[in-house]
């Protein structure tokens, strides 16, 4: 485990947006609408692809049971494919935005809350497709850009490369993140970690800041936290576990919940923590499968949760029943779409309500 400590309290500077009473909300309080990038690329998705399409076309029709969606697919080849799946269905509407991938979590803007009486934000780290992995990623880097134009909300550029998948919070200012993705120097190198935070807290109104270590087998992102932790209520975190002292996962996993039992939220109190088995190892070819029922989505009475043809699917939907008694929590088979290396939330961005609202 690392030897640095694991949570930060940060206050965020004079002239910061998080002083000007804007703040990144949680997942569950109420969104206007959520976007999609249209998946196109072959590459995701090597020799599989033909199904994808159909599993993003379900997945924007049970979203815009609840709210708009709003599908960025540029190019007259991507638009007719969207059109051909989504195009005729109420509260779905695409656009004509390029992208060089479908995984707007990371490369989406970062919509933020704020006085009611102030404008309305978006956030636009950079982006450089997990360290450099995926070339190229020039269309991927300006789509919050032209979000903004299409919604009208006053863009803020940063220069730090931030992806969302590699950030979570409860609203209040509570932010988890990882060591392996946030201080990776395929990121930011030339910022040190106090610096990151500070940016954190500026930009997102997160001035108690937590941090676990390592991610899962397979994810491609460097340990993004919504393959691991993620919470479900102000105070209460969901995290994954491997039983099997003999699996690759067992010891960082093992490390991070350790971690979970120590940490506190911004008011002091120690976090409730529930835990998810992870699903049986899962291959496509020589290529482990970063499976994770972490990845689910928050939706407006909703909350889709990717399933994998194992037999832990129902206990991770039994437990997340429980901490959202409010929603309805259903599945998505995901056995495709992780072939990709992400699922629901990795392909999903929520647009909050830009008000603040009682938390």
């Amino acid at each position: 485990m690392s030897e640095i400590p694991s949570q930060s309290r940060v206050t965020p500077a004079a002239d910061s947006l998080a002083a000007r009473g804007y703040r990144l909300a949680a997942e569950w309080e109420p969104h206007a609408a959520t976007w999609l990038s249209w998946p196109h690329n072959r590459d995701t998705w090597p020799g599989a692809f033909e199904p994808i399409p159909e599993v993003f076309a379900r997945f924007a029709r049970t979203l815009a049971e609840q709210e708009p969606v709003h599908i960025c697919a540029g190019s007259d080849a991507v638009l007719r494919d969207a059109e051909q799946h989504v195009g005729k269905v109420a509260n779905i509407t695409l656009h004509d935005v390029r992208t060089n991938d479908c995984w707007i979590r990371d490369h989406g803007p970062i919509f933020l809350s704020g006085p009611a009486d102030a404008p309305s934000m978006l956030l636009d780290f950079q982006y450089n497709a997990w360290g450099g992995k995926y070339p190229p990623f020039d269309d991927d880097n300006r789509v919050p850009g032209q979000v903004a134009e299409i919604t009208g909300y006053e863009r803020v550029a940063l220069d730090m490369i931030l992806e969302g998948g590699a950030i979570d919070v409860n609203g209040r200012g509570t932010l988890l993140t990882t060591e392996e993705c946030l201080l990776n120097p395929n990121r930011n190198p030339g910022m040190r970690r106090g610096e990151i935070e500070q940016v954190l807290a500026d930009s997102l109104g997160a001035t108690n800041i937590l941090w676990l270590g390592r991610g899962i087998v397979g994810d491609d992102t460097d340990g993004h936290i919504d393959q691991l932790a993620r919470f479900v209520a102000p105070h209460h975190v969901v995290t994954i576990i491997e039983r099997d002292p003999g699996e690759a996962n067992h010891l960082p996993l093992a490390e991070n919940l350790a971690r979970l039992y120590e940490l506190t939220d911004e008011e002091g109190r120690q976090l409730e923590v529930t835990t998810l088995d992870l699903p049986r190892p899962k291959f496509f070819g020589d290529q482990r499968l970063p499976c994770s029922y972490a990845n689910f989505y928050i939706v407006n009475n909703l909350v889709i949760v990717p399933t994998f043809d194992d037999p832990a699917d129902d206990a991770a939907f039994g437990k997340l029943r429980e901490l959202f008694p409010g929603r309805e929590v259903i599945g998505q088979r995901a056995v495709d779409l992780v072939w990709g290396l992400g699922a629901f939330h990795c392909a999903s961005k929520e647009q909050g309500v830009t008000r603040i609202s009682d938390v």
